[in-house]
């Protein structure tokens, strides 16, 4: 079987934590979980530190020193994964916003299909359960058609903050530099795997699959605010900038 590692960034999330949930998780889906604290003012790593002494062999604890953003921790996370010899590693939210047994389903299409990458999207379909404020929705959307041109993929949703990789020379390659976004690194990571380097070729369209989620719920309080939403989108002619030189340097 391979193992498998779920990257769970945390910031200060000490009071919106599912311990009881993500412990179910850990225990019943054959998956580990390793939470990077990104230098949290609160008690969020002491409960961290207290569910992997409950559960040391399914919990892992990264704790970074400073602050320093999602993109960075997710990236730390999903390197430590590798370190610890999982052949799939992804990320999901703090707030299980994309429930478990969705992330497990996520997992699962890598485990046994033929993609080495999985993106969950929340597009509201006949039967889903789906809720999302209006004006969220509507700025993702907007966002959502910018970075698939960025990406020059036709992904509806890169912003879903549920995905799964294979292990594979791009990912690794991929992780091995910072992103410059905070909250638009899913942007970068997808472009960075579909593009490669000189040295590493990058995936073909085909080892990337975009799954419609069957359940995804707005958490009250959550850490994108409206205003950081608008500021991010200047985070893309940055990452287009990138991307551009990443396709100029792997054709030459």
């Amino acid at each position: 079987m391979t193992r498998s590692v779920l990257v769970v960034p945390c910031f200060n999330e000490e009071k919106r934590l599912d311990l009881g949930a993500l412990a179910d998780l850990a225990k019943t889906a054959d998956v580990t979980l390793l939470f990077v604290d990104d230098g949290s003012t609160d008690g969020t790593r002491r409960v961290l530190r207290e569910l992997e002494a409950r559960l040391p062999a399914k919990v892992r604890v990264l704790g970074l020193e400073k602050n320093e953003g999602k993109g960075e921790a997710v990236r730390r996370g999903l390197l430590e994964g590798l370190g610890l010899g999982a052949g799939i590693v992804g990320y999901g939210d703090a707030d299980l916003a994309t429930p478990p047994d969705e992330l497990v389903r996520l997992r699962d299409e890598v485990r046994d299909g033929a993609p080495s990458v999985v993106v969950g999207s929340r597009v509201l379909l006949v039967g889903t359960q789906i809720e999302r404020k209006l004006v969220r929705h509507l700025l993702g959307r907007v966002f959502a058609t910018l970075a698939a041109n960025i990406v020059e993929m036709p992904f509806y949703d890169t912003q879903c903050g549920a995905k799964f990789f294979r292990d594979t020379p791009a990912l690794r390659s991929a992780l091995g530099r910072p992103f410059t976004s905070r909250w638009a690194f899913d942007i970068e990571l997808l472009g960075r795997l579909r593009i490669g380097t000189r040295d590493v070729p990058g995936l073909p369209l085909a080892d990337f699959r975009e799954v419609p989620l069957r359940r995804w719920i707005d958490i009250p309080d959550s850490k994108v605010r409206l205003g950081a939403m608008v500021k991010t989108l200047a985070d893309l002619a940055r990452i287009d900038r990138e991307l551009a030189s990443m396709r100029q340097a792997a054709r030459r």
